[in-house]
C-alpha cells in the first residue's frame, strides 16, 4: 500500500489517504477474507531486513479451486500519486526486493494520476523479475459505496495468486495491461487507463481470466533477479511541440543547468517545426553534440515515430532518437532508468532508447505470416513428447517441440504439476535445461508437491543443475527449506550451493522444522494448496492453458 484514492476517506480538507487498509477495507468483505484466520506472515520492512509478522487473509475459493493467501504491508508515509518520485519508486523496488523469496506475488496499490508512470519505472528497476507485479488503484475509495476498488484489487490479486505472468503490469477495470504501455485516457470514468499500441495481456470476463500467452515478456538472461534504483529523473524533460513554437523556447529548455535528456512530443509520425532556416533542428542538433540524448514520441494516442517526412528525416539526421511507439511515461522513465545505469554515456543511452528491454516498445512493425489452417497438436500429446525429449536428453527434440509450439509450452504442467523445467532439472542434458531457461521458462513454479525444479535438482544430487538455477534467479521456496535442511544433513555440498546454509544444517531440528519466513503454520492450509496459488488450471473451450 503506497496510497492514493483507493485507500482514501474523508476529512474536512478532502479526501486523504487513511491507513489500516486490511483490517478497515478487505477483513470486512467476504470476497477478500474468507473467515479462516491462517497465521500471519512475515514481511521485511527495512534495509537492515528486520522482519515483522503482518496478519494475513485468504480468499474465498476461486473460479479455479483455489485461494490466494496474502498480507498487506504499508508504507510509513501514505502518499497522493501526484506527490510520487523517483525516492518512491525506489523504495517500491526495494520492499519487492526484500521480501522476493518470501513470496509467489506482489500487488501494488497506488493512485492513478501517475500509476502509468510508476508502472513504466518499476518495469526498468526491475530487472530479470520472474514473478507477478501488479499495480492497480481506483477512481474511487473502497470504503465508497459506488467504487471500483473492489474489482480492481481482487481482479489483482487473482492475477498474481494464479498466474505466472513475470511482468510490471496494470490491473484496472478488468484487463491486465503491460505496465510501461498504459497510459491514463480518463481523469473520472471507471475505465480510467488505456494501452494504446499493446493490447491487454489478459481480460478478466464473468467465468474466467484469459490470458494472451504468447505476449507474456518473460526473463530470457540466466540471471538473478535485482534491481536498479535512484533513476535520473532530476536530469530528464518532456516538451510537447505545437504550432509557432519558437526555437528560442526549446533551446531555453535544452540549456537548463545539469539536463542530460529530454523527451520530445512531437506532430503525427514524428515531426516537429524546422522553418526555412532550420532554426529548430539546429537547436536539437547543438543540444545533441553537448551530450543531451533527445527521444522524438508522438503526440498522437496510436501510432509510432516514423522518418517517412521531410522534417521527420531531419530530426532524425540530427541526432534525435526515434521512440517509435513508446509512450511518453515509458520514454521518461526508460530515458531516466538508462542515465541512472553504471557507466552510462549519451551514446550507449542513445542507442539502447531504441531497443525492446521489457516489452516498452515495437521494434519491428513487419507482418508476421501464419499457415490459415494450422493447428496445434493436442495439449497433452505435446507436453507428453516434450517429456521424453527432456527425459532421453534429446536436445534437438526439444529445440524442435518448442520451434512448432507456442511459449505456453514452457510453464505448462502434467498431471504431477511438473513444468519442463521441472522435467530439465534432473534430466541428464544440461544443455536442455540451459535451453528452456533462456527462452523464458520459470524457475519458480511448484509442482504438485510443493517443489521447485532447484529442489528436485538438489534432491537429485546434480551439482551442475542446481548452479545453472541459481545462476538464473532460482530460489527455495519458504515451504521446501524444513525438507531441505533435513535432507541437507546427508548431502551438504548440493545443498549449500542450493541455498542452505552451514549454520542452519547444524541447528535444524529433525523432529520441530524450523519456521522461516513467509512460510506459515496453518495446517488448515497443505503445501499442494499453497502451491497451486500458482498455477493455473486448464479449461477444455481455452485454445492455450492458462498456466503461462
Amino acid at each position: 500500500m503506497t496510497g492514493g484514492t483507493i485507500c482514501m476517506q474523508p476529512s474536512p480538507h478532502g479526501f486523504i489517504p487513511a491507513r489500516g487498509f486490511q483490517e478497515n477495507c478487505m477483513a470486512r468483505v467476504p470476497c477478500f477474507n474468507d473467515g479462516s484466520a491462517p497465521d500471519d506472515m512475515d514481511v521485511v520492512t527495512n534495509e537492515g531486513r528486520d522482519i515483522t509478522a503482518h496478519p494475513s487473509l485468504r480468499t474465498p475459493v476461486t473460479t479455479y479451486g483455489r485461494q490466494v493467501r496474502y498480507t498487506v504491508y504499508e508504507f510509513e508515509e501514505l502518499l497522493d500519486s501526484s506527490s510520487i518520485n523517483a525516492k518512491g519508486w525506489t523504495e517500491i523496488a526495494q520492499t519487492i526486493f526484500q521480501n522476493y523469496t518470501f513470496f509467489d506475488g506482489f500487488v501494488v496499490l497506488h493512485g492513478t494520476d501517475s500509476l502509468a508512470y510508476s508502472c513504466s519505472a518499476l518495469s526498468f528497476m526491475l530487472q530479470n523479475l520472474g514473478k507477478p507485479v501488479v499495480l492497480t488503484g481506483s477512481q474511487a475509495p473502497m470504503l465508497q459505496l459506488q467504487n471500483d476498488a473492489t474489482d480492481n484489487l481482487l481482479g489483482s490479486l487473482v492475477v498474481a495468486g494464479h498466474f505466472m505472468i513475470p511482468e510490471v503490469c496494470l490491473f484496472f477495470n478488468n484487463k491486465l495491461f503491460r505496465g510501461n504501455r498504459t497510459t491514463k485516457v480518463a481523469a473520472s470514468d471507471f475505465n480510467a487507463f488505456d494501452s494504446p499500441n499493446c493490447a491487454p495481456l489478459a481480460i478478466t470476463t464473468s467465468m474466467r481470466t484469459n490470458v494472451k500467452w504468447d505476449m507474456v515478456h518473460r526473463p530470457t538472461t540466466l540471471e538473478h533477479f535485482r534491481i536498479q534504483t535512484n533513476l535520473d529523473t532530476a536530469h530528464v524533460a518532456c516538451l510537447r511541440i505545437f504550432p509557432g513554437m519558437k526555437p528560442e523556447m526549446v533551446d531555453a529548455v535544452l540549456k537548463l543547468e545539469g539536463l542530460r535528456g529530454l523527451v520530445l512530443e512531437t506532430f503525427g509520425a514524428g515531426n516537429a517545426p524546422s522553418g526555412q532556416d532550420n532554426a529548430m533542428i539546429n537547436v536539437l542538433a547543438a543540444a545533441i553534440r553537448r551530450g543531451i540524448v533527445i527521444v522524438n514520441v508522438t503526440q498522437c494516442l496510436t501510432g509510432s515515430v516514423s522518418p517517412v517526412y521531410a522534417t521527420g528525416m531531419s530530426l532524425s539526421r540530427a541526432g534525435v532518437v526515434a521512440g517509435l511507439d513508446m509512450t511518453t511515461e515509458a520514454a521518461l522513465t526508460k530515458l531516466a532508468y538508462l542515465l541512472a545505469l553504471p557507466d552510462s554515456t549519451p551514446e550507449t543511452v542513445a542507442k539502447n532508447m531504441s531497443v525492446s528491454l521489457r516489452g516498452e516498445l515495437t521494434e519491428s512493425s513487419l507482418p508476421v505470416f501464419r499457415h490459415p489452417d494450422g493447428a496445434l497438436p493436442e495439449r497433452v500429446q505435446t507436453l507428453t513428447a516434450m517429456g521424453y525429449a527432456i527425459a532421453q536428453g534429446d536436445l534437438d527434440r526439444v529445440q524442435a517441440i518448442l520451434k512448432t509450439e507456442h511459449h505456453w509450452l514452457l510453464n505448462d504442467a502434467d498431471y504431477s504439476g511438473n513444468t519442463p523445467i521441472h522435467l530439465a532439472a534432473t534430466s541428464p542434458a544440461i544443455s536442455i535445461l540451459h535451453f528452456l531457461l533462456s527462452h523464458g521458462g520459470s524457475v519458480h513454479l511448484r509442482n504438485r508437491n510443493g517443489r521447485t525444479p532447484l529442489f528436485l535438482a538438489a534432491n537429485a544430487g546434480l551439482s551442475e543443475h542446481v548452479l545453472l538455477l541459481r545462476r538464473s534467479g532460482a530460489h527455495l521456496h519458504s515451504d521446501e527449506r524444513p525438507a531441505a535442511e533435513l535432507l541437507a544433513r546427508r548431502r551438504p555440498g548440493v545443498w549449500g550451493l542450493a541455498g542452505i546454509d552451514p549454520p542452519e544444517i547444524k541447528t535444524s531440528s529433525a523432529t520441530t522444522p524450523t519456521h522461516h519466513p513467509g512460510s506459515g503454520q496453518n495446517s488448515s492450509q497443505s503445501q499442494s494448496q499453497r502451491q497451486s496459488q500458482r498455477q493455473s488450471p486448464t479449461n477444455e473451450s481455452d485454445s492455450v492453458p492458462q498456466r503461462g
